[in-house]
């Protein structure tokens, strides 16, 4: 089993609101991700709310896999949010794919291919590399525990940079699809051609 967590827990403070909620591309930013999931077929994927929780919830629209799992420790920053999903994770699960509610270039291809990787080398983590720089990380069930215990607002990122023997690379002929973090990333996704 082949579980898929998307982080949509946060305050979107550069942003200057509740981003997930945003409408982008005629759908709202956190419903892409869940999308990118469910078409990719993963097995369950765990939406992580917490900042403006209930509207948020409300406008997203989960597939029968899906559910929520709400974070009352957002504020504390991303790792606690991965936290959160690890602790409410399907006990098969072997490992889960990553995704940010900020970022909808990401497409089903890079989930299946984090997941090809996966069952190929056993890595503990299994990360996209696009053409100029990471993307989404698959982790595999061995470190859920250590990922769990992570603090602030890095996420895996910090256990990457501390065991890079843990990590296989997925190369992904593309660019880094871009996060929307302000109103500015916004008003640039909007204006690029599909």
């Amino acid at each position: 089993m082949i579980s898929g967590i998307v982080l949509a827990a946060g305050a979107g403070s550069r942003f200057g609101g509740t981003k997930q909620l945003e409408v982008v591309d005629g759908k709202p930013l956190a419903q892409h991700a869940i999308d990118t999931a469910a078409a990719a077929g993963l097995d369950e994927i765990l939406v992580v709310t917490g900042h403006d929780a209930e509207a948020v919830e409300a406008a997203l629209t989960l597939p029968d896999q899906a559910r929520f799992v709400r974070n009352p420790n957002h504020r504390d920053g991303q790792a606690t949010s991965l936290a959160a999903a690890f602790h409410d994770i399907a006990e098969d699960s072997e490992a889960a794919v990553v995704l940010m509610a900020d970022q909808p270039g990401v497409t089903p291809e890079v989930v299946t291919a984090l997941i090809a990787g996966f069952r190929e080398t056993r890595a503990q983590i299994v990360r996209a590399a696009y053409r100029d720089g990471p993307g989404p990380s698959l982790l595999s069930r061995e470190i859920y525990a250590e990922a769990g215990h992570l603090r602030g607002d890095i996420g895996a990122r910090a256990l990457m940079a501390s065991h890079p023997e843990w990590v296989a690379e997925v190369p992904i002929d593309a660019d880094v699809p871009r996060d929307i973090d302000t109103l500015e990333d916004l008003r640039r996704h909007s204006s690029e051609p599909d």
